[in-house]
């Protein structure tokens, strides 16, 4: 009577081992009778997974006669299963003949729960704690590259720059080192733009200007701005586009990103005296892009993650072609948007490489519109004196750049007014109406989206402004922005001076002069 009260199952067992007395509970908490679970019938209320090992334990203990503890799952009335804990000691017959076995079966479901959700929850904990170190340690890692990546052109245009102004130089000399300050210079101004890009594809903001496009053009103009970096390797590069008049709808600024960022890539890991050659042709449904070389090849065991961002197959200190990782990754991306795929394939190290872009073909019947891929236009020096009587405001609070804008177009001939302010900038226009405004939009006081307002009420006459924003503020939503204000253009600093005269020129309704381009030169 007493062990049918109590709220475990007590059972007792003979000296053999062999199950005599079961409570009352065993059948309420089982299902099963007094009579199955006897001698090693008890075996056929447990668990599968638990029987085999629970008897070896109460076989064991029973030889050794040492307490017996165990956690199995017995089967439940209602169905299913419940974590239940054994116990069970020997207890000396008065006699002394032998032992008793005395044992219990306590139900410990509601435990088992708990902690298995407390195991979830460290689990859980400990996963979290080492995201956050891993992604402590790629920000560290990231910060490094960065540093590193930036540190280099800075480096090498602080050095020249302070020769240009110490040293006596040939002419070879200063050739030397003002093409390094603007290789340099194009670098920075490459970085802060695949910077920008992964940050707004992290976003989830990068835009398409989607239009009909011919990828011949697109392909020529990344050719061509890839040239100069080919010469210097003394590399050969070759084209074969069959037929070059292919049309997608896309955005062909950023076309001519993913075949210019492919160009450069296999252009750096190519060595002097390679090969590299782009193919355009059509599959019938698609416009197939490749890129090939004759460089150091892919590892077959990091192709799968080439794409990826800020991935190279060689990141230590050794690695003898630096850089972020991001331009293929921006690639991928770029072309994901155009509803195409990009493809890396590689004999192996050592035995070059080929990218393929698929993008769909424009599908019959939409007409062609004139492609506007940023090619490379004329340098500024070849413009002449083609602004010649133009007269324009500069409006930027850094001297510096005030000065470096003034003195292109000076030489193209046009008349600058400098204004450190928006305050200047709206006394210098009433009193020298001139024919382009040119403004930075980050100023301290008032920025550059209240001057061009402002003008705007005090001169509703005037329309459109003759006004671009020259700003370091680079985005396609800052260019939306400095539109709506009432910008006629947009450029983005470090301004290329041939763009730089080309939108003064178009603002004041001159022509540009034969070679000259009125896009901007890609990436920089």
């Amino acid at each position: 009577m007493l062990a049918d009260g109590l709220p475990d199952i007590v059972w007792t067992a003979g000296p053999d081992g062999q199950w005599q007395y079961l409570s009352a509970r065993w059948r309420e908490r089982t299902g099963l009778t007094a009579e199955q679970g006897r001698g090693s019938g008890w075996r056929a209320g447990l668990h599968p997974d638990d029987a085999e090992r629970c008897a070896r334990a109460w076989a064991e203990a029973v030889r050794a006669r040492r307490p017996f503890e165990r956690e199995a799952r017995l089967v439940a009335a209602g169905g299913g299963y419940r974590w239940h804990l054994a116990r069970a000691r020997a207890v000396p017959q008065p006699d002394g003949d032998g032992v008793r076995w005395i044992g219990s079966w306590t139900d410990i479901e509601e435990l088992k729960r708990a902690q298995g959700l407390d195991e979830q929850a460290l689990k859980h904990d400990q996963a979290a704690r080492e995201e956050a170190e891993a992604a402590n340690r790629a920000k560290d890692e990231f910060l490094a590259m960065i540093s590193h990546e930036l540190r280099t052109p800075l480096g090498a245009i602080l050095i020249w720059s302070q020769l240009l102004r110490n040293d006596r130089m040939d002419e070879a000399g200063m050739t030397r080192a003002l093409g390094m300050i603007e290789r340099s210079t194009k670098t920075l101004a490459k970085l802060i733009d695949d910077l920008l890009d992964v940050s707004r594809i992290i976003a989830g903001k990068l835009r398409l200007d989607s239009r009909p496009v011919q990828l011949g053009p697109v392909v020529d103009a990344a050719l061509e701005s890839a040239q100069p970096d080919a010469e210097a390797k003394g590399l050969r590069v070759e084209r074969a586009l069959s037929p070059a008049t292919l049309s997608v709808a896309g955005d062909p600024v950023r076309l001519q990103q993913v075949v210019a960022n492919l160009l450069a890539n296999a252009i750096k890991f190519t060595p002097e005296g390679g090969r590299v050659e782009v193919g355009l042709e059509s599959t019938g449904t698609h416009a197939r892009i490749t890129v090939t070389d004759t460089g150091a090849g892919i590892n077959a065991e990091f192709l799968p993650y080439i794409f990826e961002r800020f991935r190279q197959a060689d990141s230590t200190s050794t690695c003898r072609n630096k850089g972020l990782g991001l331009g293929l990754a921006i690639c991928r991306h770029l072309v994901e948007l155009h509803g195409g795929t990009i493809e890396a394939s590689s004999p192996g190290e050592g035995h070059g490489s080929t990218f393929t872009v698929t993008v769909p073909l424009l599908r019959a019947g939409v007409a062609d519109a004139p492609s506007r891929p940023a090619v490379r236009g004329a340098a500024w020096p070849a413009m002449g004196r083609s602004l010649e009587g133009v007269r324009v405001l500069i409006v930027d609070d850094e001297s510096d750049a005030r000065d470096a804008l003034a003195l292109v177009l000076e030489r193209c001939g046009a008349r600058v007014t400098s204004a450190a302010s928006a305050a200047e900038a709206l006394a210098a226009w009433q009193r020298e109406s001139p024919d382009v405004l040119l403004s930075d939009i980050a100023m301290p006081g008032e920025d550059g989206y209240s001057l061009i307002r402002k003008i705007a009420t005090a001169h509703p006459d005037v329309r459109p402004l003759p006004a671009a924003a020259v700003t370091a503020y680079a985005t396609t939503e800052d260019r939306q922005r400095a539109l709506e204000a009432g910008y006629r253009d947009h450029l983005t600093k470090p301004v290329d001076p041939a763009a730089l005269v080309a939108t003064v020129a178009r603002l004041a309704g001159r022509p540009l002069p034969s070679g000259g381009s009125p896009y901007p030169v890609l990436g920089v």
